[in-house]
């Protein structure tokens, strides 16, 4: 892990709300230099505390409107199994995050598709691809928060 100062902490903070900022505005709002702060955000990117710079697109805008938790679980653990699972959830595109977890299940996907049918679809070409124990979907009726923020420099009690 990087060690952050008090100038990394709010580079990081802005650029999260807005990784277009200019490199003088952003040195304006941290209080560097122009050439100090594009320093920082270099050594950010080549620590990995920065991964990339991306624009977020609405999902409605592309018609993949329909959010999904899909909870999986098996009764395979052996390594063929495991690299079958991961090759097929990394060439899966409607896969926007895969999670492997403690307790009573095993994985948890988060997938965008268009509408119930692409859902249909993409099970059923996950199904086909690994096999599954036990498979559910919860399909999202409304976000209440879905953010790319981190809670950076944040403290709790």
């Amino acid at each position: 892990m990087t060690k952050l100062d008090n100038f990394d902490t709010a580079i990081l903070k802005i650029l999260q709300k807005d990784a277009s900022i200019s490199m003088d505005t952003l040195s304006e709002r941290v209080n560097l230099s122009r050439n100090a702060c594009w320093r920082r955000v270099r050594q950010l990117e080549e620590s990995g505390a920065i991964r990339g710079r991306v624009a977020l697109v609405n999902p409605d805008s592309v018609g993949l409107g329909l959010s999904v938790f899909v909870m999986i679980r098996t009764n395979q653990h052996g390594p063929e199994w495991l690299n079958d699972f991961e090759q097929a959830v990394k060439a899966t595109p409607e896969i926007i995050g895969a999670h492997r977890m403690t307790g009573d299940l095993d994985y948890v996907l988060r997938v965008r598709v268009a509408d119930v049918k692409s859902y249909d679809r993409f099970y059923q070409k996950l199904i086909s691809q690994v096999a599954i124990a036990d498979i559910s979907a919860s399909f999202v009726m409304e976000d209440i928060v879905d953010t790319t923020l981190l809670p950076i420099g944040e403290s709790f009690p």
